[in-house]
């Protein structure tokens, strides 16, 4: 009993050593709150390009109502071993007018830069 025990501890412990690299889901790299949406508000996930040697993500934000709605939003950078990017970014807040359109971008001069997510909220 002992033994079988033993070797499932030893097992799982191996299955958390896994050399499989973590990745941002693409799925994750936009998180919006369910308000931003019920206010109207709705974009596309970030892309990243280079811009003066600096990585950039940038989206568009689109608001579909008859009124201004002011969002906050924040970027948070990770390198290709899916690690977070150090020094945070501070959260940021846009208006964005009755039915139009707002792009907001973050840029960062760590070139190790490699994935990115944006998290939107009211």
């Amino acid at each position: 009993m002992r033994v079988l025990l033993t070797a499932i501890v030893v097992l799982l412990a191996l299955t958390g050593c896994s050399s499989k690299q973590p990745k941002i889901n693409t799925s994750q790299s936009l998180v919006m709150e369910s308000s931003v949406l019920s206010a109207g508000i709705t974009t596309d996930e970030p892309t990243i390009g280079e811009r003066d040697g600096q990585q950039r993500a940038a989206t568009v934000l689109f608001n579909q109502q008859e009124m201004p709605v002011q969002v906050n939003y924040r970027f948070y950078w990770y390198d290709d071993k899916g690690l977070e990017i150090q020094p945070f970014e501070r959260p940021r807040m846009v208006v964005v007018p009755a039915h139009a359109k707002v792009e907001i971008a973050s840029q960062l001069g760590n070139l190790t830069a490699s994935q990115v997510r944006l998290y939107l909220y009211l």
